[in-house]
């Protein structure tokens, strides 16, 4: 076996007991979040070890990376995930390539990605990007606004909307992070007696390497996992 498969299978192991740990602490269990391995900062030939070591969950911040990862793996049983902005320009490639928008930061987004998918013959799934941290710099809605939102989404044909995404702040502490990510549940709990029948806020998409775990302990079903899974791997 490749050394670097090697490494990131000891790495992806450690991360799978931290979420384990943590999902139980919360009344769940592993089976109960999934982990998307981040590749932003490696080519194929790593994405590929990453397969093989055994996540097939793949996320991508830049969707020309992400076309052009989905060609070369194009054999092997991967899902990937649009995780970064995504411009509008740039959606009709990237739907025919992805298991998960999880950047839904807008109506003409949202609307483009509808309109998209009609013509595709296809449904695209996504999540809805909220901006709990308020940093102005992040993309996605507003908490106050997420209510009326849900009514406009729902008449979207060819989309699936299947939770809501969020990053806690550049700048939050531990205790900030937390605090951001329980603000994203305790929202989607409140919106489930007003969500539209045709939505689904089944998935939370929360917490990165440095705070996955405080992420899945308030409710985080989907983690965005890089940096530790590639700790012992020079970026090139």
């Amino acid at each position: 076996m490749d050394d670097t498969v090697k490494i990131i299978e000891t790495n992806l192991a450690e991360v799978r007991e931290r979420i384990a740990r943590s999902a139980e602490a919360s009344g769940r269990t592993a089976g109960d979040v999934t982990l998307v391995a981040v590749c932003k900062y490696f080519g194929s030939d790593i994405t590929t070890d990453v397969v093989e070591a055994g996540c097939r969950e793949i996320g991508e911040n830049r969707p020309q990376v992400l076309w052009s990862k989905a060609s070369d793996l194009s054999t092997l049983d991967v899902r990937f995930h649009q995780i970064g902005h995504l411009q509008r320009n740039k959606v009709r490639r990237t739907i025919t390539c992805i298991d998960l928008l999880h950047a839904g930061d807008s109506l003409r987004l949202i609307n483009s990605v509808s309109a998209e998918s009609v013509k595709q013959g296809i449904v695209t799934r996504l999540l809805i990007e909220v901006n709990v941290s308020g940093d102005e710099n992040k993309h996605g809605f507003n908490p106050t606004e997420l209510e009326s939102v849900l009514e406009d989404i729902a008449v979207l044909p060819n989309i699936n909307i299947q939770g809501m995404m969020a990053m806690a702040g550049l700048e939050s502490d531990a205790s900030n992070a937390q605090r951001e990510f329980a603000q994203l549940r305790e929202l989607r709990d409140r919106l489930f007696s007003v969500c539209p029948d045709n939505v689904s806020l089944k998935h939370l998409s929360m917490g990165m390497t440095r705070d996955y775990e405080l992420a899945i302990r308030e409710g985080a079903t989907i983690v965005r996992i890089g940096t530790a899974l590639f700790e012992g791997i020079p970026r090139v």
